[in-house]
Order: structure tokens, then C-alpha cells, then sequence
């Protein structure tokens, strides 16, 4: 899937201004409300200058770049003895492509993934009850294979096709639970 087709599937919208454009700048707007203010949607920005910003937290926009040990500087003391010192400085990622990639990965992580289990509303579901009826769901699909479709994968006679039966088994809840999250990260944008 490219990058297009993914930031349709997210909801993601390009909000670059024509200045933005000039100097190099790309704004997205994610389809969920900020909790800081909760009127205003998340937005993010991919920077010529290799960084990457979350363009709504308030006072300032901050670097959602990783960070790493920049170089040791040294000073020197008034007696003439020298001190080394790092600090943590951002990586930046100078292609743009690349830059997009990690914003995406960066949103579904922390925006998306972290607000699927908030309603429409924006009450927060606590952390049980999703899963109590995550798995009521997950019964319910195993429950709509019959049985004997399923005895028939279980009795292959072979190791390796019931490891692959239960990856299968485990990819599939993998991609129900995806789906469940994208449907109501849905709801959220719908009546946000």
C-alpha cells in the first residue's frame, strides 16, 4: 500500500498553505480532535529541515523526530581545566518520503492506536471493558466457523500446518482487532 492510499485509510488531509508550499513545508490534518482543546483537530507538519512537528500543542510546536546523543562539546573552566558535555539532539531525516513514513507510523502509534478506546463522545472506555468485548467479538467469529471446518484445519496430522493454522488464527484476530479500531477512530472523525 503507498503512502497515498494509507493517509486516505487514516483520514489524513494535506493542509498546506500556498506559503507552506514555498518554504517547503507539508501540514496533514488527522481526523481526531486535539485533547489539549478538544476543538481543534491534530495536525502535523513534515519540514524541509528533516524535522517533523506536531503543529497544535499550544505555546509551541515540538519535534516528534527521535532523538539521539549530539556531539561532546567541551568549555573551560576558570582554573583551565576543560569539561566535556553532550546533549540529546533530534535525528532528522532529510527525504521526504521517508519523513511521511515515520509521521504515519508515528500517528497510528500515538493518536490513533492510543484513541481507539475513546468514544464519539470523548468518555473514556476503561481498558477492561474493550477487551471484555473485544473478546465477546472474537467468540462470536470463532463461534460462526463450523465445526467441523475447523476440526478438519486442527487434524492435519502435520506440526507445521497447525503452526501455520494458528499464525493464520492470530493474524486474522490481529486484523479484526485493526478493524475494530479504524471503525471507531471512523466514528470519532464522523461526528468530531
Amino acid at each position: 500500500m503507498d503512502l497515498k492510499e494509507q493517509m486516505d485509510l487514516l483520514g489524513i488531509q494535506d493542509i498546506t498553505t500556498n506559503r507552506q508550499h514555498r518554504n517547503g513545508t507539508v501540514v496533514w490534518r488527522l481526523p481526531i480532535k486535539n485533547n489539549n482543546s478538544g476543538k481543534t483537530f491534530i495536525e502535523v507538519a513534515s519540514f524541509a529541515t528533516g524535522y517533523v512537528r506536531n503543529q497544535n500543542s499550544g505555546y509551541s510546536n515540538y519535534q516528534l523526530n527521535k532523538r539521539c546523543e549530539g556531539e561532546p562539546e567541551y568549555y573551560q573552566l576558570a582554573n583551565g581545566d576543560y569539561r566535556k558535555y553532550t546533549t540529546r539532539t533530534c535525528k532528522l531525516i532529510p527525504n521526504e518520503l521517508d519523513r511521511l513514513e515515520y509521521l504515519i507510523a508515528y500517528c497510528l502509534k500515538n493518536y490513533y492506536i492510543k484513541n481507539a478506546n475513546k468514544v464519539i463522545n470523548g468518555d473514556y472506555v476503561p481498558k477492561w471493558t474493550h477487551e471484555y468485548e473485544m473478546n465477546g467479538l472474537q467468540n462470536k467469529l470463532a463461534n460462526s466457523v463450523p465445526k467441523w471446518k475447523y476440526d478438519e484445519a486442527m487434524n492435519l496430522g502435520h506440526e507445521q500446518d497447525r503452526g501455520h493454522h494458528d499464525r493464520i488464527k492470530e493474524l486474522e484476530s490481529d486484523v479484526h482487532n485493526l478493524e475494530n479500531k479504524l471503525d471507531t477512530i471512523q466514528r470519532i472523525a464522523d461526528h468530531g
